[in-house]
């Protein structure tokens, strides 16, 4: 259904659309809140969690902090902050960049290498409980195949 609006046409969802969208946005809210509730015991956030997931899969486990400001789609302003408090909890350590007097890299510590080797086995469990494992392997599968083109479109999005 199109109407009218002061800025042009709207094509409205339909009944099907809207409640795809409110799923999606449903989901995405109380999962996120899950995961985040079940990181709380470790004094962990998500972003901490996403931080230090990169981190520990980068070589070295050190990132420059504007490539780890990309990947975890932070202003580099905010991951500064993240940055400051969890290297007040010894999870990580920032680094000057030697090519680039400027540069800093986000290092992760051997405390935040313990705490990802605690916490991701826990992490995996709360994501295989309260997602994976409700959702038949089929529909993963469809899952995954609908999503992908939303993704690429959003990352290519991102590149502008």
């Amino acid at each position: 259904m199109e109407t009218e609006t002061a800025e042009g046409t709207a094509n409205w969802l339909t009944d099907e659309q809207q409640r795809a969208w409110r799923i999606h946005l449903d989901v995405s809210r109380l999962l996120m809140y899950q995961l985040e509730r079940d990181l709380q015991p470790f004094g962990l956030t998500n972003n901490d969690y996403e931080i230090l997931v990169n981190l520990s899969e980068a070589d070295d486990h050190r990132l420059r902090m504007s490539d780890l400001a990309k990947s975890t789609l932070q202003s580099k302003s905010r991951l500064s902050h993240q940055i400051t408090r969890m290297e007040s909890a010894g999870l990580v350590r920032r680094e000057n960049c030697e090519s680039d007097r400027r540069g800093l890299y986000a290092v992760l510590t051997e405390q935040g290498w313990d705490t990802m080797r605690e916490v991701a086995p826990r992490h995996v469990a709360s994501v295989r409980a309260h997602f994976i494992d409700l959702i038949p392997d089929d529909d993963l599968t469809a899952y995954h195949k609908a999503l992908t083109p939303v993704a690429d479109h959003l990352r290519a999005q991102r590149g502008r």
